[in-house]
């Protein structure tokens, strides 16, 4: 069995090679990746990294300031709209594909299903974004199905709540705040997707937005009413069926613990009684509801954000211990194999920017140890393997570290690695071509490593004090096991090459039946270099281990259970 290797993709700015893209430019001006970019030779170069998925964001019809009325799309306001292009989380039609990404807007949905067989011969597998928690404030189906009612479409907007009802209405109220809404004008105003129940949200909330009904209402201390089922949750079943059935293999579901996991616990095991192989993914960042997403929500991966990603980060920035990455899987117990691992993604600021360390080097053993550490998902995001460090103002956006969701753009370094299309790299400088053959290397090592993928794991730090061999606040170790295959893995977040000796106590040789080894052969995988160390509980494994970087050596054992 292969770990999950997931590579995020923000698809609109894949395979778009202007060089002179303008702050706030629309798509005439900046332009725009399409679906047809991702060709078998951009997808064997996405492979070739070591991955199995691809998340292809954004790929859904979301709000725009580009007029599309004359393909028969009904144009948004553009008061409505965050930035030229429109985040892909304000959603304007779940049954349609975003036009900014067709060549022929009217093929769009045939260009989508055209990308799906191209991934699937690739040998890779899709996830899309499903965003149920809020739509664009200006959300109307013209893809719909048959017989398909529009959300909202049969609303009593003189009512707050009403499970019946698909948005949350403020009756004798008009939309407000400190929003410019020039002429659109929405009365009575319905409640923000970031659960700002009155008429007034600010330009910090998520104003582009409305928030969904799920039949929980908020202004009776959320007083649920679950049954008969929600008319939002047989709307949102059935969108995960329409998708399901134009081939993806898994969902990424935005802000999901905005949604009732009861919900989720009722439409997953729906969707997977007819395709079992489909997997969920939750954006879920409150710690208490880890479980209840997992155990009663049955999603099969929460993000690990406010766990491992926050810890690493501050290793990397000099603020925490190394010590402190115990703490994190000892929080999650159980939970541990049900979360995705990752090191960047659209919400975060690159690890090269300014923001975080920046440039990639520093940020190796972060992401070194967030792709070993357990069995669960790994995803890297776009870029990040090559040391973006998304510092341009493009638009809506600003220069906040992060790849812009909301403007027309061009990322440089995607640009010059995908060099019109033949993924050359010959147009990428020596660091950032060192920087991606070593994440293509970790990536192909944690995939298919199975004692990294399906193995057990023991942690080494409680055996290794601070002394002149090891330094615990810098370098992190742990052991992986799998039948007779040993991996003894050590992170080093310093700079500088750190001469290390690694205590591997009784306890490790008594819980993984580790036979001692006076002479054991050895390999480390990163670099492909054999080595011949003493295996056993009173000798320390000497090793030397590269700045900002780690090492995994691979022991085949005989005799070991």
């Amino acid at each position: 069995m292969q770990k999950i290797i997931l590579y995020q993709i923000f698809t609109r700015l894949f395979g778009n090679d202007n060089t002179e893209c303008i702050p706030n430019g629309c798509i005439e001006q900046n332009g725009c990746g399409k679906l047809d970019n991702f060709t078998p030779e951009a997808l064997a170069a996405i492979k070739k990294l070591g991955t199995t998925h691809v998340w292809y964001t954004g790929v859904i019809e979301h709000a725009t300031q580009t007029d599309y009325s004359e393909q028969g799309i009904r144009p948004d306001h553009k008061a409505t709209v965050k930035g030229k292009a429109g985040s892909p989380y304000a959603i304007k039609d779940y049954y349609d594909i975003d036009p900014d990404l067709a060549t022929s807007v009217p093929n769009r949905m045939k260009e989508f299903t055209q990308l799906v067989k191209r991934t699937h011969d690739a040998g890779l597998k899709i996830i899309i974004d499903f965003v149920p928690n809020h739509v664009a404030r200006c959300y109307h189906s013209d893809a719909k199905p048959k017989n398909v009612v529009d959300l909202g479409e049969k609303d009593d907007t003189s009512l707050f709540f009403s499970p019946k009802n698909n948005f949350y209405y403020l009756p004798g109220t008009t939309l407000g705040g400190e929003v410019d809404w020039q002429d659109y004008t929405e009365s009575p105003a319905r409640a923000t997707g970031n659960n700002r129940f009155d008429a007034y949200p600010s330009r910090n909330d998520w104003y582009e937005t409305v928030k969904l009904n799920y039949g929980v209402n908020y202004l009776e201390g959320e007083r649920t009413d679950f049954y008969p089922f929600p008319s939002t949750w047989l709307k949102m079943r059935d969108i995960l069926l329409f998708w399901a059935k134009k081939g993806v293999d898994g969902f990424r579901c935005d802000m999901a613990e905005m949604v009732p996991f009861q919900f989720w616990g009722w439409v997953i095991p729906i969707i997977k009684e007819k395709y079992p192989h489909i997997i969920f993914i939750a954006e879920v960042y409150n710690t208490w509801e880890y479980y209840n997403y997992v155990k009663h929500g049955k999603f099969d991966y929460l993000y690990d954000k406010v766990g491992l990603y926050d810890t690493l980060i501050g290793v990397i920035r000099y603020q925490q211990s190394a010590t402190d990455i115990t703490r994190c899987w000892q929080n999650l117990g159980e939970l541990r194999r049900h979360m995705l691992h990752f090191m960047e993604n659209h919400d975060e600021q690159r690890l090269a920017s300014d923001f975080i360390v920046g440039h990639g080097r520093p940020a190796l053993p972060a992401m070194f140890v967030s792709a070993t550490i357990d069995t669960c998902p790994t995803m890297v995001y776009f870029g990040q393997e090559l040391g973006e460090r998304g510092m341009d103002a493009e638009g809506f956006s600003g220069r906040d570290g992060r790849t812009t969701i909301f403007d027309y753009w061009s990322v440089d370094t995607l640009r010059r690695w995908h060099d019109g299309g033949t993924f050359s790299g010959k147009d990428l400088n020596e660091g950032e071509r060192d920087l991606q053959s070593y994440y293509s290397r970790l990536l192909h090592i944690a995939r298919d490593e199975k004692a990294i993928a399906e193995g057990d794991f023991f942690d080494l730090m409680y055996m290794n004090p601070h002394t002149a061999d090891f330094n615990p606040h810098r370098q992190y170790a742990f052991l992986r096991k799998h039948e007779n295959e040993l991996l003894l893995i050590v992170a080093n977040f310093d700079e500088q090459d750190a001469q290390v000796a690694v205590n591997i106590p009784i306890h490790a040789f008594d819980y993984f039946g580790l036979p001692t080894l006076e002479s054991a052969e050895a390999t480390e995988l990163l670099t492909g270099t054999n080595l011949t160390v003493t295996l056993d509980a009173e000798t320390p494994v000497r090793l030397t281990v590269p700045g900002w970087s780690g090492a995994i050596i691979k022991f085949t054992l005989p005799g070991s259970k």
